[in-house]
């Protein structure tokens, strides 16, 4: 126990206004200024990349929003005992009066309300450099920027005051600069280069999944600098900012929205604000809401004429004064309607009691007023759920409900195992039938939770009275059965203003929301960057013999669309041994830090890489191999781990999605690895063959005492290959393509030739470059067939072939 504590309560008035001296807020900048680590600003290694992360990705959102391909330079110096990191882009600039806010305000940002992807969004990141910078070295950010059309660019140094989380401009003045427009950013911070390979692999990382960017980084010790030059010249799809999606929300934010709307009706309020709902999801919307704030009514058998009882009877007796023929026909138009039903509920009685009245007023003239109505609809219903003929006269009081014991009756009997016998089923439904009878409002009107109550309570008195089992699936099954037979009352949902201001009732319209089934939102706010798009980024950073991508259709989690993608290369130029090379990316945006905390490297470990060609010792975790596996998630709000974004969740949804689309384009390596490793086998084949036939002819030839035998296609009808053989005859030419294979095939052959050709045949370009002369047929040749492809040709003239489109183990050249 402190001193302060051990004190209280022994009469001493002050230390409450002692203790509370001691409280003051806080700006956001104060906090992050204690607490940099948890924006990524936690060492002078990881501070330097977190920098230059926040820089370049503000620095690609900015081009991107204007249409401008993007042109980014990155810039590290020595500087006394700091580095400098210098920043430029081609954006659109920054206008004069905004500079000192971007840079030197945190939390303030263009995207933190905008539902579309975007790479940053609370407006926390290129701000949280500039007070890193400040904190470490002491000196104010420099930054330069020009919008177009401007003749001269605006130049600002400044720091954050971190008391009130606002700009302190130190100079403020216009300067030349030989950009038409964009922004440079100079900051000074204590810091070095232990994370070059970090630095290195995030530069190249944006490359891959950014192929429209060029980038350009210089840094101390560099012999030259890395540059990336753009793979497309296409920009990615401008998104469009969307309203959210009612199963994303949560009840604060709904009441919030509910305070907010202009919206009176609740069905206005669900058509304005969200996305996907239109009249008639705001319709089901509706239903589930009155469902869950009114609850339903139970629904019973009318009684027929074979039960002993006549609708028509009851309805007369309960009109009074209104004319015999008038009266009949009231009587008769409500029979027939109640006889046809299957099953009925109060507000249904009442319903057809109203339309009943009105058409016979409209025939006869008679009116049958409030009154009357409501003596109808009591009389009715008082024998529709009333004693049945087996109940007599002399029955008790509360045994009173034999028509709903024979409806319960039937439910349980058909939703409870037969194992069940009659006597309990019968006892179940007499014990149901004396709670629904005890309902206090005579509509046997129940919310889903009081049904539940009422079955679970009328089960319980079976096991203690019978002394046999009703159990929770039986339990379960009986309350589905009577509540799928309930029907939704036509009751007025509340109004907007009386939502706002009960919070079980605006519990009761997202509890509505989340039940109903709507569309997913639409994926016009995500611009994934496409499976083509991620195989050009791999082929531009990575030399590899194999590259394959996988684009998943739009999902959602939480209210929020997201596109999962995924990419491998392999083979080339990638390091054999070791793990393979995981690139992690939401946004657009590469994870550099955490990697073994993100739910993505959770999906590549547990995948089993053995399935698709790629070493994984004990069955799981990284595979290894010459390999890269790159997976990207685009969302409007990806769930990372912590604020300094390295890292995603582990969110069930998305892990499906990061799975199916690994699995995509690993399914397409395997099939690579597979027939590489068919035509290695064809390969070593035909050496063993290339090798042994030739002996073979010579050994028969020598045994026989004959001419040796020509085998010159003996080898391609052997490996079932695509034969091509050139036959010259004084100054023609001809080859001759024979198809040994099973399918049809269309190869691609190119004669190289010193001098120009006369009379070639067939469909063929014949090209002139710098005095070589190409000759190219695309022949398509059916299993079995042979085609000859001829020309002349001045006698002893080079000649060279190429043939392309049938892959070399299946490929047989005679020339």
């Amino acid at each position: 126990m402190t001193s302060i504590q051990s004190t209280l309560g022994e009469g001493d008035e002050g230390i409450a206004e002692e203790l509370a001296k001691g409280q003051r807020e806080i700006s956001i900048a104060e906090f992050f200024e204690k607490n940099k680590h948890m924006l990524g600003f936690d060492s002078g290694a990881r501070g330097l990349v977190t920098a230059v992360k926040e820089a370049v990705d503000n620095a690609l959102d900015a081009t991107e929003e204007a249409g401008i391909l993007p042109d980014i330079y990155v810039e590290i110096r020595e500087v006394d005992d700091y580095l400098r990191l210098v920043v430029e882009d081609n954006g659109p600039g920054i206008t004069k009066e905004q500079v000192p806010k971007v840079f030197g305000k945190l939390l303030y940002g263009s995207r933190f309300h905008a539902r579309e992807q975007s790479r940053g969004q609370q407006g926390i990141g290129i701000s949280a450099a500039v007070l890193y910078s400040q904190l470490t070295s002491g000196k104010p950010a420099k930054i330069t920027s020009r919008t177009q059309g401007k003749p001269e660019a605006q130049y600002f140094e400044l720091i954050i005051d971190t008391d009130t989380n606002e700009p302190e401009i130190k100079e403020s003045r216009e300067t030349s600069w030989d950009r038409s427009h964009g922004t440079r950013i100079e900051l000074e911070m204590e810091a070095n280069m232990r994370a070059r390979g970090q630095l290195h692999d995030y530069i190249r990382h944006t490359a891959v999944v950014n192929p429209h960017a060029r980038i350009e980084l210089r840094e101390p010790g560099l012999e030259e600098p890395m540059k990336y030059e753009r793979a497309t010249d296409q920009l990615p799809d401008p998104t469009e900012e969307i309203r959210p999606h009612p199963h994303g929300v949560e009840l604060g934010t709904l009441r919030k929205m509910l305070a907010a709307t202009e919206s009176y009706s609740a069905s206005g309020f669900l058509q304005e604000e969200f996305t996907r709902v239109g009249k008639k999801t705001a319709d089901k919307v509706i239903d589930n809401f009155r469902d869950r704030h009114f609850g339903r009514e139970l629904s019973w058998t009318p009684p027929q004429a074979h039960d002993g009882v006549d609708l028509t009877s009851v309805v007369e007796g309960a009109v009074a004064n209104k004319g015999a023929s008038a009266t009949a026909d009231f009587a008769r138009r409500v029979s027939d309607v109640l006889s046809n039903r299957e099953r009925v509920a109060h507000h249904e009685v009442r319903e057809v009691v109203a339309t009943c009245a009105d058409e016979v007023e409209a025939d006869s003239g008679t009116r049958f007023g409030p009154t009357v109505r409501e003596n109808t609809v009591e009389a009715l219903w008082a024998a529709v759920t009333g004693p049945g003929e087996e109940d007599g006269d002399d029955v008790e009081d509360d045994a009173g409900y034999g028509r709903l014991t024979a409806d319960l009756y039937a439910v349980v009997d058909g939703v409870t195992s037969t194992r069940k016998d009659d006597a309990t089923k019968q006892g179940m439904a007499e014990r149901l039938a004396r709670n629904v009878s005890g309902l206090d409002d005579g509509r046997h009107r129940l919310t889903h939770r009081a049904l539940a109550d009422l079955v679970n309570g009328a089960a319980d008195d079976t096991v203690e009275y019978d002394e046999v089992t009703f159990g929770e699936t039986a339990r379960e099954n009986v309350i589905e059965a009577l509540w799928s037979s309930a029907r939704t009352v036509p009751d007025d949902p509340p109004k907007v203003k009386e939502i706002v201001d009960d919070r079980d009732c605006a519990r009761a319209l997202l509890e509505a929301m989340r039940e109903t089934d709507i569309l997913a939102p639409p994926t016009t706010c995500l611009s994934p960057i496409s499976a083509d798009l991620i195989e050009a980024g791999l082929r531009e950073v990575f030399d590899a013999d194999f590259y394959a991508a996988a684009t998943r259709d739009a999902e959602v989690h939480a209210g929020d669309p997201f596109v999962v993608e995924a990419g491998i290369a392999y083979g080339g130029d990638l390091a054999s041994e070791g793990s393979v090379d995981l690139l992690r990316f939401a946004n657009r945006v590469p994870l550099v830090y955490q990697q073994g905390a993100c739910a993505i490297t959770g999906v590549v470990k547990n995948i089993g890489w053995r399935n698709y060609g790629l070493d994984q010792p004990g069955g799981s975790g990284i595979p290894n191999g010459p390999a890269v596996i790159a997976v990207h998630v685009a969302s409007t709000n990806v769930p990372f781990t912590s604020e300094s974004k390295d890292a995603v969740a582990n969110v069930p949804a998305i892990e499906d999605e990061v799975e199916l689309a690994i699995r995509e384009a690993a399914r397409e390596l395997k099939s690579y690895l597979n027939r590489r490793r068919s035509m290695q086998k064809r390969r070593k084949k035909q050496e063993v063959l290339g090798k042994i036939l030739p002996e073979m002819a010579d050994k028969l030839s020598e045994v026989t005492g004959r001419e040796r035998p020509n085998i010159d296609g003996a080898l391609a009808r052997i490996m079932n290959n695509v034969s091509v053989e050139r036959v010259v005859e004084g100054d023609t030419v001809t080859l001759v393509v024979e198809n040994y294979s099973g399918r049809s095939e269309q190869p691609e052959i190119t004669d190289i030739l010193a001098a120009e050709p006369s009379g070639v045949n067939g469909d063929a370009q014949v090209v002139d470059l710098d005095g070589e002369w190409f000759v190219k047929w695309s022949p398509s040749v059916p299993a079995g067939e042979t085609a000859e492809l001829s020309y002349t040709l001045p006698a002893d003239t080079d000649f060279d072939i190429a043939v392309d489109g049938v892959e070399a183990e299946k490929l047989t050249i005679n020339t």
